[in-house]
């Protein structure tokens, strides 16, 4: 199966959807994972150094048995450690990868390099990646305006891509950063595209989504998911989709998406109408604290006389210590760079 790709404004192209290798497979063994994405017929891989499993994307590209010229590949940059550059956490990646040359080479946080002209002096080092011919693209992710301000005031190049949480409940909200990629001819990339189908169920979106399905499934005359529709309402706007799933039917199925019929204007505006009914981001990067207190609610009730209160997940550890109405983050250590959680509060009352 044949994907369709999306044109760059340094000339290269990319696929337009993306077997993504964070979330679920964050730090686990990626290789059986990119075999089956590859031989079900993806053509590009979104990996990250972030995601601590470089070694073992590269070890499935070698297992599926593609030639490396059929196959896009997309990394990262995380935060930089004393002494390293983009160009030698780069060459660790190429290592890792057992590539020569990545496609695509992206700076995967803005928050990573923060502090007076850092961001600038980080694409600068991007550029020398490009130039020296360790990526063919490169580009940035989790941009807001103001960051793509800065690196394009002080750039030679453009940024390729910007890869952002994208879908209907934030589509309003991201009506600048999209001017600013259509004012540059960056393109726009999504990950959490699918997020309102499964992690907001019952929202506004859904029976829009199932008219939708419905209407495009008889036109069709062949099964269409309530993914197919977002992915082509996304797919329509040259947007590229990073998605991700460990089952060869619906790998299969997000290729089918371009077999289905195109949604109308109307439907289209329908999708992003309705999507600004609710604003939802489901992807939390960073932990962001006010008057250094965060009040949280869990749906528990806990005895009066406890004092401290323990959560822990793979991705952190907060301990709250009881206040007089509420318990006070005293501490958190994060056990990884990236914080994805739905957060609840502790309340003394319990709920």
């Amino acid at each position: 199966m044949s994907v369709p790709g999306i044109s760059f404004n340094d000339g290269h192209q990319v696929p337009w959807i993306a077997f993504g290798t964070g979330t679920a497979l964050y730090q686990q063994d990626a290789t059986e994972a990119v075999k089956i994405a590859l031989e079900n017929g993806f053509t590009h891989l979104d990996g990250a150094q972030m995601y601590n499993n470089e070694t073992t994307l590269g070890a499935g590209i070698v297992a599926s048995g593609k030639p490396r010229s059929e196959i896009f590949v997309t990394t990262k940059l995380t935060k930089l450690q004393s002494g390293q550059t983009a160009k030698t956490a780069l060459e660790d990646s190429l290592k890792k990868l057992g590539l020569q040359q990545v496609d695509l080479y992206l700076i995967h946080s803005p928050s990573h390099h923060q502090g007076p002209g850092r961001l600038g002096q980080v694409w600068k080092e991007m550029e020398e990646c490009q130039s020296e011919g360790l990526t063919k693209s490169i580009g940035v992710s989790n941009f807001q305006p103001q960051h793509l301000k800065e690196i394009l005031e002080v750039g030679s190049i453009s940024p390729a891509v910007n890869q952002i949480e994208l879908h209907p409940y934030v589509w309003k909200s991201l009506q600048s950063v999209l001017d600013m990629h259509a004012k540059h001819g960056i393109v726009t990339s999504s990950y959490g595209g699918l997020s309102p189908l499964f992690r907001e169920k019952g929202g506004p979106l859904d029976p829009v989504v199932e008219k939708i399905r419905s209407r495009l499934e008889t036109t069709r005359g062949s099964p269409v998911s309530d993914g197919q529709v977002l992915n082509k309402w996304m797919q329509q706007k040259k947007i590229l989709v990073v998605t991700t799933s460990s089952k060869p039917k619906r790998i299969r199925e997000y290729l089918d998406t371009i077999n289905v019929p195109d949604l109308t204007p109307e439907e289209s505006d329908l999708i992003e109408t309705t999507g600004s009914k609710l604003h939802k981001k489901f992807f939390v990067s960073q932990l962001r604290t006010i008057s250094s207190m965060i009040v949280v609610r869990l749906k528990l009730t806990l005895p009066s006389n406890f004092d401290l209160l323990v959560i822990e997940s793979q991705w952190f550890r907060l301990n709250f210590t009881r206040g007089p109405h509420h318990y006070i983050v005293k501490s958190l250590r994060r056990k990884s760079p990236i914080v994805q959680w739905n957060f609840f509060a502790a309340t003394k009352n319990g709920v």
